[in-house]
């Protein structure tokens, strides 16, 4: 049934130390929520913030509780242990959020067979095992959700020529929807997609050269994906799978008209910078 606050459940978070992924575990923390926080991160970056150990202390600081767990999401026998410790320290698991991900937007002939597989390990790979890891604890759950940070599908020759592995990968994840909605939907079991309307401002975009100071502030910041990312876990499961979702939509539905507190100051909506597969 649908809710109004995460309050009580368990969410297990992959690549939850910083960007989109500590957002969504910070809003639940608000609530009340536990968060397990599945990420590499153990010792300080020397050019990205963030630690599964300083996302701890933030979630639980947010009024949640926190298990920082140092996870590779693409060992198997890393991600058994870790949602096994998940359902161990809290009794359970509600939602699962496959948000680590993996990019270089880079052609063919610049894109190195190491990065190539390191993107589809991580974005395809990883989402397929963490979600047929967890999806046993699912089934048990009261209102459970999967919830994959991917753009929906668009087979348009432009959204792969310019980086066709990263797209591959990427898609690999929302294909995951597509076939995890139709096959868990007996179970109540709802899988979708949340994707950004504009580009987020995080640590990631230091990946891009190709975007610089100046155009870092015509992105939105990574709360309007986890305010939208509540609604959909709070949503009812039996309702609302195998869609694929854009952020704004989802907080306009929800009756939110005003999105200029998840701007830069004196940047306007046509100011804000499309995001790479819309």
């Amino acid at each position: 049934m649908a809710a109004t606050t995460l309050s009580g459940k368990t969410l297990f978070i992959t690549g939850a130390s910083r960007g989109i992924g500590l957002a969504i575990a910070l809003r639940a923390a608000r609530d009340g929520a536990n968060v397990a926080i599945a990420a590499k991160t153990t010792d300080p970056h020397p050019r990205l913030p963030g630690t599964i150990y300083s996302a701890a202390k933030e979630i639980e600081a947010a009024g949640g509780r926190a298990l920082p767990l140092a996870v590779d999401i693409r060992d198997e026998a890393q991600v058994e242990s870790a949602v096994a410790q998940t359902v161990a320290t809290f009794g359970g698991l509600d939602i699962l959020v496959n948000n680590a991900s993996a990019i270089s937007l880079t052609g063919t002939l610049d894109t190195s067979m190491k990065r190539y597989d390191l993107m589809h390990q991580v974005n395809a790979r990883g989402t397929f095992l963490c979600t047929k890891t967890c999806m046993p604890h699912l089934k048990r759950a009261a209102n459970p959700h999967v919830l994959m940070i991917s753009p929906p599908l668009n087979l348009d020759e432009r959204w792969f020529a310019p980086h066709v592995a990263y797209t591959m990968a990427k898609y690999g994840m929302s294909l995951c929807v597509l076939g995890m909605a139709g096959e868990f939907r007996p179970d109540g079991v709802a899988v979708n997609a949340l994707w950004p309307r504009t580009i987020i401002g995080t640590a990631a975009l230091q990946a891009i050269p190709t975007i610089g100071v100046e155009e870092r502030m015509r992105t939105r910041t990574p709360e309007i994906v986890a305010d939208a990312a509540h609604v959909i876990l709070t949503g009812d499961a039996s309702a609302h799978t195998g869609r694929f979702f854009l952020d704004d939509d989802v907080l306009r539905s929800a009756g939110v008209t005003d999105l200029s507190q998840y701007r830069h100051a004196g940047v306007t909506d046509a100011d804000l910078l499309p995001d790479l597969f819309l």
